[in-house]
């Protein structure tokens, strides 16, 4: 594989981790951290994400397949 192409896989394994962080920060955290051990109470409910809550979910998840699959392909052409 040419030194340019990796070099781009690169840039764009950068660009992805830096998008990942900021998608993950800016989703919607109501939960707390009795939540987060199992505990939750009486008053857990579900409910539909909408809007830019939806697009976050499911860019986070598209890009988190996307950094694995060039991560793959970073390694195996690297060496």
């Amino acid at each position: 594989m040419s030194q340019e192409l990796l070099s781009g896989l690169l840039i764009a394994q950068i660009i992805m981790g830096i998008l990942l962080i900021t998608f993950i920060m800016l989703q919607n955290r109501t939960e707390g951290m009795g939540q987060l051990f199992g505990g939750g109470g009486g008053g857990e409910h579900f409910r539909t994400r909408r809007g830019v809550e939806s697009f976050l979910y499911y860019a986070t998840i598209v890009l988190i397949v996307a950094f694995a699959i060039n991560s793959f392909v970073i390694v195996k052409y690297s060496g």
